[in-house]
C-alpha cells in the first residue's frame, strides 16, 4: 500500500524553514473512503417534556457552566426550573465563574442551584475555564446522565434540554448526544441565516473530515449542548477551557464508538459573535486538543507543545478521596 504523508515546508523566520511533522496516514484506521457508518441524528420534536417525563428511567442532572451571563441567564435557569418542576429533570446547576455581573443571583432568583466554579475541587488549583467548570461540575452531578447547556442563548426554550436529552433517555444503546442548529450572524446590514460557528466551520469540521471521517457528519462538533451519561464522562479526562468539546467528542468516540453517539437538530441557536482575536484563541485550543489525540493514536510522532491542560478522570479523583 502506498505510504501518504503529510510534508510540507512552511515558511518561519527569515532565511530558515519549518517542517510539518511528518504525519503517518497509511493504513489509518479512520479511512476517509470508509462511509459505511452514519451517526443517528433526530429533530428535538420527538422528546416533547411531557413525553420525557413519562417515559424517561434515567435521572438527569443539568450543568450550565456561565461566565457574565446577566443577560440570558434569568430566562434559561427559569426554564429549567419549570423542566425540573414538570419531572424532566432532577438536578439543576449554574458553575458560575466568579461573574462581576447579576448571573449567579439571577440564577439564583430563579429557583436553580448555583455554585461557584473554584469552590468545587478547590484543592485542583485555580479554575481554568469552561472546560474546568464543566469537570468540576462532575464531582456534585447525581443524576444518570448528565446534560450540558450553554448559559448565553438568547432564544433558549425547553427543546434545548429536551431535545439533547431525548437520544438518551428514550433511545436505545446511545451513550452522549450533540446539539446542532442555525447559527444566524448578526452584521450592521442585518442578518445571514448561516453565517455564524465560523471556527466550526473553518477548523473544526475540517479536522473531523481529514482525520476523523467517521465524525464528519456531526454539524456542530463545538456544541456546548451535549449530554452522556455519567459513567462514560467519569472515565475521560477533561480538557480546560475552549478544548473541551472537541476533546469530549473525539474521547467519547475512541471510547464508545460511533454506533452509541447521535446528534439532535435543535434549530435555531442565537448568542453573541466573539471578535475575530478571540476565534483565533479558541482555534488554537481546538486545533491542538485534535493535534493531542493524533498523538495518542499513533497517527502523529509528537505532540503539540504545550498540550492543552487537563484534568484526570473524574472516576479516579473520587477514588482517589474516597
Amino acid at each position: 500500500m502506498h505510504r501518504r504523508l503529510l510534508h510540507e515546508a512552511l515558511v518561519g523566520a527569515p532565511g530558515r524553514q519549518q517542517v510539518v511533522p511528518r504525519l503517518n496516514l497509511a493504513d489509518d484506521p479512520h479511512d476517509a473512503s470508509d462511509t459505511r457508518t452514519v451517526i443517528r441524528t433526530f429533530h428535538h420534536s420527538a422528546y416533547p417534556a411531557d413525553r420525557l417525563a413519562v417515559e424517561r428511567e434515567a435521572t438527569v442532572s443539568v450543568v450550565v457552566p456561565t461566565r457574565e451571563c446577566a443577560d440570558t441567564i434569568g430566562p434559561i435557569a427559569t426554564v429549567l426550573a419549570g423542566l425540573r418542576e414538570q419531572g424532566v429533570i432532577d438536578q439543576v446547576l449554574v458553575v458560575d465563574a466568579d461573574s462581576t455581573d447579576a448571573t449567579g443571583r439571577l440564577a439564583a432568583e430563579a429557583g436553580v442551584d448555583v455554585v461557584r466554579e473554584d469552590a468545587l475541587l478547590p484543592e485542583y488549583g485555580p479554575t481554568r475555564g469552561k472546560g474546568d467548570a464543566m469537570w468540576r461540575a462532575l464531582s456534585v452531578c447525581h443524576g444518570d446522565v448528565v446534560c450540558y447547556l450553554d448559559g448565553d442563548s438568547s432564544n433558549f426554550g425547553e427543546h434545548f434540554a429536551t431535545g439533547t436529552l431525548g437520544p438518551l433517555l428514550l433511545e436505545p444503546d446511545v451513550a452522549f448526544v450533540k446539539a446542532f442548529y442555525r447559527r444566524p450572524f448578526r452584521t450592521a446590514e442585518g442578518e445571514q441565516p448561516d453565517g455564524g460557528g465560523r471556527v466550526t466551520e473553518l477548523t473544526a469540521r475540517p479536522l473531523l473530515r481529514r482525520f476523523w471521517p467517521d465524525l464528519a457528519a456531526v454539524r456542530q462538533p463545538l456544541a456546548g449542548e451535549m449530554a452522556a451519561r455519567r459513567e462514560v464522562l467519569w472515565r475521560l479526562p477533561f480538557s480546560v477551557g475552549y478544548a473541551v468539546e472537541t476533546a469530549l467528542l473525539l474521547d467519547v468516540y475512541r471510547a464508545v464508538g460511533l454506533g452509541r453517539l447521535a446528534q439532535v437538530d435543535l434549530d435555531v441557536r442565537q448568542n453573541d459573535h466573539k471578535p475575530l482575536a478571540e476565534l483565533a484563541s479558541m482555534a488554537d485550543e481546538v486545533l491542538a486538543a485534535a493535534l493531542v489525540r493524533l498523538h495518542r493514536e499513533g497517527r502523529l510522532p509528537e505532540a503539540p507543545a504545550p498540550a492543552p491542560v487537563e484534568r484526570p478522570p473524574m472516576a479516579d479523583v473520587l477514588a482517589a478521596a474516597a
